[in-house]
């Protein structure tokens, strides 16, 4: 590996942090354990989990006059089979470290490894954002069509406009499965509804009381989803009803699992004749 130039004390103290958090981070043992094994001394083994793991990588980069071993570590101790148990913490650390790494040229990719890349004197948040979203609903294994909403213009101030347009998604699909034209409920219940009638989507044959319900089940998710996002999100204003992170991820993740059901619907009227 190439010389690496010392980093900045305040660097090494953020990885600290994360790496070390008293919540989030390894622990003491772990700290110890992954000191070791990259031949760093451990010199303060009883203090604070992350000051310790402060000293000891400070005083490495100080005998080494470079930041390489400081490297070695961050890549061992992320080393993604380490994790494949805690698949989501992985992802939540490797963002806060990049935001980190970013001042000193280098990003920690997926297979834990560091790599160059231009170095950044501020932070775009809405990329970051936008970046660590479409990681986490890639991992959750989210429908394809989703990950488009995904984009740090729709993430400027917070998650409201990428659910807010991946909600629209879901009519648009309907409108262009059915040839229907309206909206909200109205569509659902034109698209969906088989009382009497064959409808334009069915999920399953509706021969039995259980599809039937099915049926009438997602009909009334999708007014849910509808209802609660939006309407809501189209008529409130973004100041005053926020979506946090986990909530995008939640949500967008429904409606994931309402476009896979959308794609597999069967298309009744064009197979069937009316009654």
């Amino acid at each position: 590996m190439a010389k690496i130039e010392k980093f900045d004390l305040s660097v090494i103290e953020s990885i600290a942090k994360i790496l070390g958090d008293t919540v989030q981070g390894f622990t003491g043992s772990q700290i110890g354990k992954l000191l070791h094994e990259c031949n760093i001394e451990d010199p303060f083994p009883d203090i604070t989990k992350w000051k310790r793991l402060y000293e000891a990588l400070k005083q490495k980069q100080e005998r080494d006059n470079c930041a390489n071993n400081i490297c070695v570590f961050i890549q061992h101790a992320m080393n993604p089979a380490r994790h494949l148990d805690n698949q989501q913490w992985f992802v939540d650390t490797r963002y806060k470290l990049n935001k980190i790494l970013s001042f000193e040229g280098l990003v920690l990719g997926e297979d834990g490894k560091l790599r160059r890349t231009t170095k950044a004197v501020t932070i775009n948040e809405a990329e970051a954002r936008a970046s660590k979203l479409r990681e986490v609903l890639i991992s959750r294994n989210v429908h394809s069509d989703i990950l488009k909403y995904c984009k740090a213009e729709l993430l400027v101030d917070n998650y409201f406009h990428a659910v807010f347009e991946a909600t629209k998604s879901v009519a648009e699909k309907i409108r262009l499965k059915t040839g229907l034209t309206s909206d909200g409920t109205t569509l659902v219940d034109e698209a969906f509804s088989f009382k009497n009638s064959i409808p334009h989507l069915a999920l399953n044959t509706l021969q039995t009381e259980s599809e039937r319900s099915e049926q009438k089940g997602f009909m009334n998710l999708l007014k849910g989803l509808f209802g609660m996002f939006r309407n809501t999100t189209a008529h409130a204003p973004k100041i005053t009803w926020r979506i946090e992170e986990q909530d995008a991820l939640d949500i967008l993740s429904l409606i994931s699992l309402i476009h896979r059901r959308l794609d597999s619907a069967i298309e009744a009227r064009k197979i069937y004749k009316g009654p």
